[in-house]
């Protein structure tokens, strides 16, 4: 990615997850370009498209910031001050739509930029960063770390998942669980 771009990029997401404690914050989303950076040089594709999808991944967030699921209003306005190509803009909007965990709505992306994408996300959200992640999550939206009267809920819909308010274990059975076998 060219050093302007990324260093506006950067600069963006700092700015907008400034503060943030959910889990969210800017480095997670430099975790990702990361990722996204390494295993572009090992799988291929365009990697200036797969890292700015990488590093905008999360600024429209729906869980986030409100708003409608699969949003990009932010990324494109972003991308667009910068100068982006149309048609760039348009492919990290469509990676950007569909990398995120949507219960049984979870789609694979389309490109090979997006599912090295989708699986750079997914890579931060397992391991002890996930674990972290995870709890910091919890705890930022007030949650029950655990209540055993209370079993996951599993084979959600995307709307269902959205709307889901559950202790914080069952997040590992209604999601981080089943990330490896949903790998790309």
């Amino acid at each position: 990615m060219n050093e302007q771009l990324f260093n506006a990029a950067r600069s963006f997401i700092r700015q907008v997850f400034d503060g943030d404690s959910s889990g969210h914050d800017h480095w997670h989303s430099i975790r990702v370009w990361e990722l996204t950076r390494t295993l572009c040089q090992q799988e291929g594709g365009d990697s200036e498209t797969a890292e700015l999808a990488a590093l905008l991944h999360d600024v429209d967030d729906c869980k986030l910031f409100g708003g409608e699921m699969g949003g990009c209003s932010r990324a494109l306005a972003f991308m667009e001050a910068q100068g982006v190509p149309k048609e760039r803009r348009q492919a990290v909007a469509d990676i950007i739509r569909t990398v995120s965990f949507k219960g049984t709505d979870t789609a694979v992306p389309g490109t090979l930029e997006g599912k090295i994408v989708q699986d750079a996300d997914r890579l931060d959200a397992i391991g002890a960063i996930g674990i972290a992640r995870t709890f910091a999550y919890g705890g930022s939206r007030g949650r029950t770390l655990y209540d055993p009267g209370e079993p996951p809920a599993l084979g959600m819909n995307a709307e269902e998942y959205r709307r889901h308010q559950s202790h914080t274990v069952n997040h590992f059975y209604e999601k981080l669980l089943l990330l490896k076998e949903l790998m790309n």
